[in-house]
């Protein structure tokens, strides 16, 4: 098999996969460009109905259903089973944005829009591109990338400025403070982007400050 035979296959592969991109992308915006005012809730995917912060992202969910928004998720288990079923549940907009992954990820019973991703950047896309806020319940790695990306974003004006906000002070007040603490102290960052970041407890108290600042 020649050098140049591999490099035109290597050519067409990559030229097929152009199509697949375009295609996720024309896909998520054709099912998304109506949705309305919305708030992405991101989490942990091993959390049970049992856990009280299920039960608090569930019960957010709906709240953010019942006052208009839509409930934009993962579309997997744990928190985003969670938000996807309080939303349901109250009859709002209750979106999974699934992804393709060899473990944790299986499409939760719940949501009544879906779409599958292969590719993680297109499914970031529209995490952001349709939310009015970014409710980040406690989570792993997965839930620590969505919250810096946002604020990375959010930093360099590369998207209008929305609430991101923290649920769970026991869970947030120490990574909060340490980026105070080191971040801001070691001048990596500036003292408003600490005001990117809100730690809120009660669901209610978080759909209100959301509403504070969203028009609908």
């Amino acid at each position: 098999m020649s050098r140049q035979f591999l490099l035109d296959e290597f050519k067409l592969e990559e030229s097929w996969r152009l199509f697949k991109i375009m295609g996720e992308f024309v896909e998520g915006i054709d099912e998304l460009h109506n949705i309305g005012p919305a708030v992405s809730i991101f989490g942990s995917a091993r959390l049970h109905p049992d856990s009280p912060v299920y039960q608090k992202a569930e019960k957010v969910a709906g709240l953010f259903a019942e006052n208009g928004f839509a409930v934009i998720t993962g579309g997997g288990g744990g928190i985003m089973e969670a938000a996807n079923k309080g939303a349901s549940a109250k009859g709002g907009k209750s979106v999974g944005l699934n992804i393709d992954l060899p473990f944790e990820q299986k499409p939760n019973d719940y949501a009544n829009i879906k779409l599958q991703f292969h590719y993680f950047f297109i499914r970031k896309v529209m995490f952001v591109k349709y939310a009015q806020a970014y409710i980040i319940m406690p989570g792993g790695f997965g839930t620590m990338d969505e919250l810096f990306e946002a604020v990375t974003l959010a930093q360099t004006q590369r998207i209008r400025p929305l609430p991101i906000i923290l649920m769970g002070s026991d869970y947030w007040s120490g990574l909060v403070e340490w980026v105070r603490a080191t971040l801001l102290a070691d001048g990596a960052i500036s003292a408003e982007d600490m005001d990117f970041l809100q730690i809120i407890d009660e669901p209610e108290a978080v759909v209100k400050a959301v509403k504070k600042l969203v028009i609908l």
